[in-house]
């Protein structure tokens, strides 16, 4: 048996196609994919991600074992409700995980996690609070749904559907987030999303869910399935757990040194085996030059300093080209030509640095 959103039956009385995502029931499109693209580009869509779980981490000392635990500094954090991308790492640095902590008491943090390794998440955090900090408490909220709203018109739509966050939300910065009386009850909202465009993140209880959705559609949100929420996040270079990286795969190897705190001195899960291997690869943008073919996972690509493989590619639609993310050689650079081998052809494709578009702008030519 396929696992169901609170939102299931809104979406199939919709008409969305629905498939199964990692086991769960989830709307891959309703009706047109390039539509729902093009909307969150334009105007405002939501998606679904309440297969996605919030775990909520409390007691004396929380900050402290995610210092340990995460790859990123939880240091960073020093206002109520900002939020910090990371990666969460097996010792031996391979990517368990990337998530979004949000710090909103010294004794109280949100962690958001992805929906295919909840279970796994949750027991390697448990194994490591019974090695540190056994007296802190971890709930995984599962009677939480999530709605993200995205585009350049959705906080103002998200304000239209939900009364008072306009107050509450109106000033909030980039990767905050904090608790609103919507008046129907409470909700957390955040300022984050996947799609490299302005909107929230909706927590809201499973029994609202249904209500909040409406709402929005009132509000003329459209929805949107997971078709577009994966053309829209690689568009927005960014990467997507299991297929950019895995267990397998080093931080540093997949475009993700940013979220990795080397230069502190506190001692995290990892980071003496990220310091002893520098990897010998790195995740880079293609963009297709060739006509002839589509960019897809696991093509090879050959470079003048060895071979890679496509992790991701899919045809832009903001574009109208071919994109991918691509394990390269170190050595290759930004501006160098490689070819892609798409069914029995070679077609060339330039490397780039990712994003291909952010805000509705295309960044590469």
């Amino acid at each position: 048996m396929l696992k169901q959103t609170p939102l299931n039956a809104v979406h199939r009385a919709a008409g969305a196609r629905m498939v199964d995502f990692g086991g769960w029931d989830m709307p891959v499109h309703y009706g047109s994919q390039i539509d729902e693209h093009h909307a969150v580009r334009r105007d405002a869509g939501m998606f679904d991600v309440s297969h996605m779980r919030a775990v909520d981490l409390s007691g004396a000392g929380a900050r402290e074992f995610l210092r340990y635990a995460l790859a990123n500094n939880v240091d960073k954090l020093k206002d109520s409700g900002r939020a910090l991308y990371s990666c969460l790492l097996r010792p031996d640095g391979g990517v368990l995980d990337d998530l979004i902590v949000y710090f909103l008491r010294e004794d109280f943090f949100r962690i958001v996690v992805n929906a295919g390794t909840t279970d796994k998440d949750v027991a390697w955090f448990r194994r490591l609070l019974g090695e540190r900090a056994p007296r802190l408490t971890l709930s995984p909220r599962d009677d939480l749904a999530m709605i993200a709203v995205q585009g350049p018109h959705a906080r103002a739509k998200v304000w239209a559907a939900l009364p008072g966050s306009d107050a509450a939300t109106a000033e909030m910065k980039p990767f905050f987030g904090r608790e609103v009386d919507t008046g129907a009850g409470p909700a957390f909202v955040a300022r984050t999303g996947y799609t490299g465009e302005d909107g929230f993140e909706v927590m809201v209880p499973a029994a609202r869910a249904e209500a909040t959705w409406n709402a929005l559609v009132a509000a003329g949100v459209r929805p949107c399935g997971l078709g577009a929420r994966d053309t829209l996040r690689l568009e927005a270079g960014m990467n997507l757990y299991g297929q950019d990286m895995d267990e397998s795969t080093s931080p540093l190897a997949a475009g993700l040194a940013w979220t990795v705190d080397l230069a502190s001195p506190r001692d995290f899960v990892g980071k003496a085996a990220l310091v002893a291997h520098p990897p010998a690869r790195r995740l880079t943008g293609l963009l297709l030059q060739d006509a002839g073919g589509v960019l897809r996972a696991h093509q090879k690509v050959g470079t003048a300093h060895g071979d890679g493989e496509v992790t991701s590619g899919t045809f832009s639609p903001t574009l109208g080209k071919s994109i991918a993310l691509a394990s390269l050689p170190t050595e290759v650079a930004a501006g160098d030509v490689v070819h892609v081998a798409v069914r029995d052809k070679r077609l060339a494709a330039r490397v780039v640095k990712p994003p291909f578009v952010r805000n509705g702008k295309v960044l590469v030519s």
